[in-house]
């Protein structure tokens, strides 16, 4: 291994303890902020996607949503490649998707113009640690090189870090909305 992917791997493991500190803490009311900046944005196009284990969940938030326009959610296609998304309703058939992540039963594709992104850490400079498959950052530049594309990380505070090791690909977010407060950036 390298020097940055065992920085990495400590910073995972790291942040992963915290968030499920801040998990198991959670009152059950973490999306308010994240609806407020929604609220901004009504109608555009955005992805959100199906809290597994400690995630912070943004689903009160994309119910809020799609009640003005679409909402969806990210599916993983294959290995290296960008995720695609599926149009998502409040109450909609799921399935189970690569990785174990539920994704819509039926099938229908579309291009967010913005993007809620579950992240492992985060500074207070935009930047995210995520999963280590890159899948977000390839997805992210991606869509910015087509339009404007908004990247809001959701996250428990307590997954703050002071520093993140970065690599040149890893894509910043313009936004970070936590249980407390909104961080923006561009």
């Amino acid at each position: 291994m390298s020097a940055l992917s065992d920085a990495k791997k400590a910073a995972r493991e790291a942040a992963f303890a915290r968030r499920a500190l801040a998990h198991a803490a959670a009152s059950g009311a973490q999306a308010g902020k994240l609806s407020e900046v929604l609220a901004g944005y009504r109608g555009v196009p955005l992805s959100g996607y199906m809290a597994m284990r400690t995630e912070i969940d943004p689903t009160p938030a994309m119910e809020e949503a799609a009640a003005h326009g679409p909402v969806g959610v990210p599916v993983i296609v294959a290995k290296a490649q960008p995720l695609r998304f599926c149009r998502w309703e409040p109450g909609c058939a799921m399935k189970d998707g690569p990785f174990g992540a539920s994704i819509p039963a039926v099938e229908d594709w579309f291009e967010p113009e913005i993007l809620i992104v579950p992240l492992v850490a985060f500074d207070a400079r935009g930047n995210r640690l995520g999963y280590g498959g890159g899948f977000y950052d390839r997805t992210l530049e991606m869509l910015r090189a087509k339009r404007a594309t908004l990247a809001i990380g959701f996250a428990f505070d307590a997954q703050e870090a002071d520093e993140l090791p970065l690599e040149p690909t890893d894509q910043p977010l313009d936004m970070i909305v936590t249980e407390s407060r909104v961080l923006s950036f561009r």
